[in-house]
């Protein structure tokens, strides 16, 4: 639990290869995986500058703890990109989910925190900042505003997977 920015919710794997990477996870019982070829995001920015990153993100929970896949689909500058590109592959970031995305997003501004990427999924309550830790923990920080649609997706994933009997491992999603 961090003082800061609550439980981890989410940790975070940039991958090469997404459908192996979610055969894998499935081979270990995790799943089902919610499945998005190539996310439309509403906005992105790398270290300020609005980039048009394409990727595709897959989805499941552990429990608790939700697991988030990420593919790199072009050269478009981005922290996931510079992972890939620096001969890494897999963990990359925790997230802490909020429903008070603004207070805590200030909050670690004002403590010197820097954003590395945002964006938006789904609306504007769908943000979300990577901050720039990776050289201090070995890991980047996410924070996803999760008080609107992601949020309630966010739990039926939760809820699917807590049911879930290793059937129809992979969903595709809109």
């Amino acid at each position: 639990m961090s003082r800061i920015f609550g439980q981890i919710a989410q940790i975070g794997y940039v991958v090469h290869d997404i459908r192996a990477s979610m055969d894998n996870w499935v081979q270990s019982g995790v799943g089902p995986w919610f499945y998005v070829d190539h996310v439309r995001l509403d906005y992105f920015r790398h270290r300020g500058v609005d980039s048009d990153m394409e990727m595709s993100v897959a989805v499941a929970n552990s429990r608790d703890i939700q697991i988030e896949l990420i593919q790199p689909h072009n050269d478009a500058p981005s922290v996931d990109k510079e992972f890939l590109d620096s001969g890494r592959e897999g963990m990359q970031h925790i997230a802490y989910w909020t429903t008070d995305y603004q207070v805590l997003y200030d909050k670690a501004i004002s403590l010197g925190y820097k954003v590395a990427q945002e964006g938006s999924i789904g609306g504007e309550k769908g943000r979300f900042p990577y901050l720039d830790t990776e050289h201090d923990q070995g890991t980047v920080i996410e924070i996803s505003d999760v008080s609107g649609p992601k949020g309630q997706f966010f739990s039926y994933i939760r809820q699917v997977a807590a049911d879930w009997n290793g059937t129809d491992p992979i969903r595709a999603s809109a």
